[in-house]
C-alpha cells in the first residue's frame, strides 16, 4: 500500500514539475514577444515597460492575478529560459522540482552572464547526484564562487559595508528587529542564544517533573552533589520564545539576568556559554588567498566565507584545529589529527562526514550524534567504516523506523526505505589536490619559492 502510495506522490511531483516548467517557457515567450513588439531600436524604456505592461495585464486578467505579479514572473522567467536552459530542461523532465530550481536561480544571480552557461551544467549534474535542495544549496554555494571573477573576501568587504540593524514595525505591538551582519556573526549569535535557551528550557522542564528542586556537581573529583531550588516555576515557552527573550535580556542588560542557575552574586551558566560553528579551512586558501574560489573556506550547513574571516578564525580561537589529510586524486578522508587530545574517531567523522548523513540532511556534523551503522550490540565495530554522524531527529528514525542502512567503502551510505528504494549518500567531497594545487602551480611558484614562507623542517 505505502510503495504505490509512494509511486503516486512521485508521479504527481513528476507531472507538477512538468506543467510549473511548462508555463515558465509560456511565460518567457510572452516576455519575449513584449520585447519584439517595441523594435529593434527600443525607442525608450517606457515603452518598453509599457508593452511588458500591456502583455502582462492580458495574462493577469485571464489568470485572474494581479498584473504586477504576472510581470515580476515573467521577468524570472526569461532569466531561467535564457540562462539557465538545461535546468528547465531537467525540470521539464520531471528530474527536478521548483524548489531546486529556485535553489539554481538564486546560487547563480550574483554571476556574470558569461559564466551562467556553464553554472547551468554544474548545477544540472550536481542536482542529479544529491537528493534534497538543502545540499544543492551548499554544493552550488561553492560552485558560483569558483565561476565568479571577484574572490569571496572583495565580495565579503563590499557586502560588510551594508551590517546595519533595523526595525519594521508590525501589527498587535510586535515589530521585527533585523540585523544584517557577517554569516559567521550571525550564526554564533543563534547558536549561544538557542545553547543558553536550551538551558532555561531543560530547567524548566526539570520544575515540572520534580518537586522544585535541581541536583548539582560542585565539581570535586568525587562528584559530590548539593541540592539548591530553582528560583522559577515550570516552564511554558517554546524555544523560539525563550530565545526571543534572553536575545533581548543580553542586549538590554549586559548579561543573561534571566540565567535559572544565577547565584545572587555573578552570572550563572548561560554567561558561561559561547558559540560553536563548524568551519573547514583548506591550508592552501589560508596560504593563497587570491584562489580562494577554487577551494574556498566552508562555514558547515550555510556555505563558502571569505579568507579573511577564516583567518581570523583560525588566528583567534583558543580550540585546537583539526588537521585533515585528503586523498590527493579522490579527496576521500585518510586522516585526521591534532595535537590536542580528542578522539581521533569523532575528528575523523566530522571531517568525513560534515553533517548528518541520512539522505538530505544539512546539520552540521558538530550537532549530530555518533552512530553504529550495525549495531554495536548485534556485532558492529567502533571503527570509522562502521560508524556515521547523524542528527538526533534521524538517528532515532534509523533506530525506531523500518529503514535500513549499510556502510560501503570510501563512508558512502546506502540507505533502503521501508517500500524497498535505495538512496546512496556520499560524504561531502574536499577539492582535489589536482584541482586546487596544480592549477596554482602551473602558474605560481610555490610559496616558499616565492618567499613568503618556508617549508618545515
Amino acid at each position: 500500500m505505502l510503495a504505490r502510495l509512494v509511486e503516486q506522490v512521485v508521479a504527481a511531483e513528476a507531472a507538477v514539475a512538468a506543467a510549473e516548467a511548462a508555463r515558465v517557457r509560456a511565460l518567457a515567450a510572452a516576455g519575449q514577444f513584449a520585447v519584439d513588439a517595441t523594435g529593434p531600436a527600443r525607442s525608450s524604456a517606457r515603452e518598453s515597460d509599457m508593452a511588458m505592461r500591456e502583455v502582462a495585464s492580458e495574462i493577469g486578467a485571464a489568470c485572474r492575478v494581479s498584473d504586477r505579479t504576472v510581470q515580476r514572473d515573467i521577468g524570472e522567467a526569461m532569466i531561467l529560459v535564457e540562462s539557465y536552459p538545461l535546468t528547465v530542461g531537467a525540470w521539464e523532465a520531471g528530474a527536478i522540482s521548483r524548489r531546486h530550481v529556485r535553489v539554481i536561480a538564486d546560487a547563480g544571480a550574483e554571476l556574470p552572464l558569461d559564466a551562467r552557461a556553464e553554472f547551468d551544467r554544474v548545477a544540472v549534474a550536481s542536482a542529479a547526484e544529491v537528493s534534497s535542495p538543502g545540499r544543492l544549496k551548499n554544493r552550488l554555494a561553492v560552485a558560483a564562487q569558483s565561476l565568479h571573477p571577484q574572490t569571496i573576501t572583495e565580495r565579503h568587504r563590499a557586502g560588510r559595508r551594508l551590517r546595519c540593524i533595523r526595525v519594521i514595525p508590525g501589527s498587535d505591538g510586535m515589530s521585527d528587529l533585523i540585523a544584517t551582519l557577517p554569516t559567521v556573526i550571525a550564526e554564533a549569535i543563534h547558536d549561544r542564544m538557542t545553547q543558553q535557551a536550551r538551558v532555561i528550557w531543560e530547567a524548566g522542564r526539570e520544575v515540572s517533573a520534580g518537586d522544585g528542586n535541581r541536583v548539582e556537581s560542585d565539581g570535586s573529583a568525587h562528584g559530590d552533589t548539593t541540592v539548591a531550588p530553582v528560583p522559577h516555576a515550570a516552564e511554558t515557552r517554546t524555544m523560539d520564545q525563550i530565545r526571543a527573550d534572553v536575545f533581548a535580556d543580553m542586549l538590554l542588560t549586559g548579561d543573561p539576568t534571566l540565567d535559572p542557575t544565577r547565584p545572587g552574586d555573578g552570572p550563572g551558566t548561560l554567561g558561561k556559554i559561547r558559540a560553536r560553528v563548524q568551519v573547514i579551512v583548506p591550508a592552501l586558501t589560508v596560504l593563497r588567498p587570491s584562489r580562494e574560489n577554487i577551494a574556498p573556506a566552508d562555514l558547515v550547513g550555510r556555505g563558502p566565507i571569505d579568507a579573511d574571516t577564516a583567518r581570523a578564525l583560525a588566528e583567534s580561537t583558543s580550540l585546537p584545529w583539526d588537521r585533515v589529510v585528503t586523498h590527493p586524486v579522490t579527496g576521500a578522508v585518510l586522516r585526521t589529527d591534532t595535537y590536542a587530545r580528542t578522539a581521533a574517531i569523532d575528528r575523523h567523522l566530522r571531517a568525513r562526514d560534515r553533517g548528518c548523513r541520512w539522505p538530505g540532511c544539512t546539520a552540521p556534523a558538530i550537532r549530530c550524534e555518533i552512530d553504529h551503522t550495525t549495531d554495536w550490540a548485534l556485532g558492529g565495530n567502533t571503527d570509522v567504516s562502521n560508524l556515521a554522524c547523524l542528527c538526533q531527529r534521524h538517528h532515532t528514525q534509523k533506530q525506531f523506523t523500518r529503514w535500513n542502512v549499510r556502510q560501503l567503502d570510501g563512508g558512502l551510505l546506502e540507505w533502503t526505505s521501508p517500500t524497498g528504494r535505495v538512496y546512496t549518500d556520499h560524504p561531502v567531497p574536499y577539492p582535489l589536490a589536482t584541482d586546487v594545487v596544480g592549477v596554482r602551480f602551473e602558474e605560481d611558484p610555490p610559496p616558499w619559492e616565492a618567499g613568503e614562507c618556508e617549508p618545515a623542517a
